[in-house]
This record gives structure tokens, sequence and C-alpha cells, in this order.
């Protein structure tokens, strides 16, 4: 089945005729094919995508099980649109109200002749269980950022900035066949590493730092993502204190992580673990996040998130603890939710490493 009948598929449950799918990620999806314009209609009787002439050759070759027209400043998208509207008798339609500004949709009602319906858990839900192919593809992203992981820990020494060793694991990725980075890589040391978020500086690597890196690329259109900490020249008995601490909860998390549990099971599995070890509020964040076309999907491994997680599901493992000013530990896989448990992904050692 294409993603387009999975589409059409689910209209009646949202009580829609058709949806309208104009966001990047979703078009990437629906369709396969990336592209920075287009839009795409999914009916219950048949598709359509619309692009213009920069990607019309390339859509037409590439997306299967749809009809691939050509938008001008004559004849704009919307143009279009309505076209298959009054073809269909399309009087419900539903569009992505996360990714739509009030312009898009103020245009869209003056436009088309149907009533549009906020309806992107439609794509959501969909997104969020990975069919084999789309797993597989996800973890041809991780091994290429987990081969990067490897040559830039021959590349970090004492005195090595940030911004180097950051930019040092970009261009391992793209050489190892990346087409992008999924997010700006993290790379953060000595008492930088307590920032979770922190931005790659010109500080030097000093002897008995901690460095954080947390990276990813992109292929074939899905995002890899993961973090490793590592020291250099030695540690305190609280830095590998924390550490270990960090990698038991990681383990108890994915331990916990299977079809049916919630995500505030999985987040609270590892977050007891921190909190037995008297650091619980030095973790701020969630276990986990979902991944695929996007760094951030869902469903969550988070406190918020009450509702099972589904079979099929690509999610981070990612706690950390944090001690401001001081120094950070994140560990970071990923794993793929499955009936009675998991499958980690992400085959890095997590041993402690001192460089």
């Amino acid at each position: 089945m294409s993603r387009f009948d999975k589409i059409a598929a689910r209209l009646a449950d949202y009580g829609l005729d058709a949806m309208l799918i104009t966001s990047e990620p979703n078009r990437l999806y629906a369709t396969g094919f990336h592209s920075s314009a287009g839009m795409a209609v999914v009916t219950a009787d048949g598709s359509y995508f619309f692009t213009d002439s920069r990607y019309i050759e390339a859509a037409s070759k590439r997306i299967d099980n749809c009809q691939v027209l050509e938008n001008t400043r004559e004849k704009p998208m919307t143009a279009l649109a309505a076209e298959v509207i009054a073809r269909h008798g399309i009087k419900r339609m539903g569009f992505e109200e996360t990714y739509t500004t009030v312009s898009e949709c103020d245009l869209w009602r003056e436009k088309l002749s149907c009533e549009l319906i906020p309806a992107a858990g439609l794509l959501g839900e969909l997104r969020a269980v990975k069919d084999q192919g789309e797993i597989d593809t996800m973890v041809a992203a991780q091994r290429i950022a987990e081969k990067a992981l490897t040559q830039v820990l021959d590349f970090i020494r004492v005195g090595r900035t940030e911004k180097e060793i950051a930019a040092f694991l970009q261009y391992q990725m793209l050489l190892g066949g990346a087409e992008k980075m999924s997010f700006e890589p993290i790379v953060v040391s000595g008492a930088n590493s307590s920032m979770p978020h922190g931005v790659p500086t010109d500080k030097p690597v000093a002897k008995g730092d901690f460095i954080t890196m947390d990276f990813g690329c992109v292929y074939n259109g899905y995002c890899s993502d993961m973090t490793r900490t590592v020291a250099v020249g030695g540690v305190t008995e609280e830095m590998e204190k924390v550490y270990h601490t960090v990698l038991e909860a990681q383990l108890a998390g994915i331990a916990a992580t299977r079809a049916g549990a919630t995500g505030k099971a999985v987040h609270m599995a590892g977050a007891d673990v921190i909190g037995r070890a008297g650091y619980g509020a030095y973790f701020g964040h969630g276990f986990g996040h979902s991944l695929g076309v996007e760094i951030h999907e869902s469903p969550n491994a988070s406190p918020a998130n009450e509702k099972p997680l589904p079979a099929g599901a690509v999610i981070s493992a990612e706690p950390g603890i944090y001690l401001p000013g001081r120094f950070g530990v994140r560990i970071e896989d990923v794993v793929v939710v499955q009936e009675g448990g998991c499958e980690d992904i992400t085959l890095a050692p997590k041993e402690l490493l001192i460089l």
C-alpha cells in the first residue's frame, strides 16, 4: 500500500473527503520526494501533487500513484487544488494546522470552495508508526553517524575547540553519505557540558573535561540522532558516578520500552534511577522523543505522555544529568518500539571512555 493509499484510507476516520498536504516533512512522507515547494491533495479516488518548474521533471519521474501537475504564475497551486475540489465534489478537506500560517489559511479559505478542517493528527498518527523500509533507512543514517563518531574520537585532543570538533563531525557525516545534518550538532565541554542544548564555542578542550556530542544526519530523508559523552585525560569520582548513573537510567528506560507502555512510564523508569542517586533536580527534560523525517516527532517518552506507545514507533533514549557550571552527561541511543520490548538500533559502545 502506497503512502497515498494509507492517507486515503484514514480520511473517513476524520470525516474528510480529502487531505491537503503542504508542509515539507509531510510532503516528503507522502510522496517520497523532497522539494522546497509543492502541494499534495489526497482523495479517496486519487491523489495529486503540484510543484513548479524547478521540480516538475524530477517529481514526474520519482512520484508514483498520483497525478503530478505543474503550477505556474498563471495557474497557481490554489487554482489546481480548486479544480480537484470541483472534480471530486470535495466538501470537507483536512489541512495541517500545526504547520500552517494564518495568511496561508486565509488564502485557502478565499480560493478553495470547501470547508477546511484541522487534521494534522491524521499524518501524525501515520508517521508515528514506521514501516520496515523507513526503519532500514534510519538504521543506515545511524550507521553514518556512528562511523563519524569513531573518526572524531581520534580527532579529539587537548586544545581542539568545540567548534572544530563539531565541524569535523559534520564533514565526516557528509563524507559518509549524509544529505545534511538532522540538526546543528551540540558539542560542549567542561562547564559548557552542563547546558543540554549548548552551542559549540571557541573554548578549547582541557584535560579533565567531559565532552558531550549530540549529533545526527539525514539519509534518504530520514534522521539519525545520538549522543555520547567522553572524558579527556581522566575523571573525578563524582564524574564517574554521574556517568554511570546516566547509563543505568538509560538502560532502565530502554528495558521499560515496549508497545503499550506509556511514554510517561518509560520516562519514569529512567528518571527514578537518577532520582534515587540524588540527581533528580538535574534531569529536566524528557527521556526521549520520536524521530523520522523530522528530528522531533510524536509520540514522546516524556512525563506528559500518558498514551501507550505503538509498535513501530522510533524513539530516542537520552537521559542526562547537568550540574550547572560544572559538567553534564547525556547518553543517547535510538530504539524501535516492538511488542514485548524494543530494538536498540544504535551500536556505538556506551562504556565510559577516557581519551
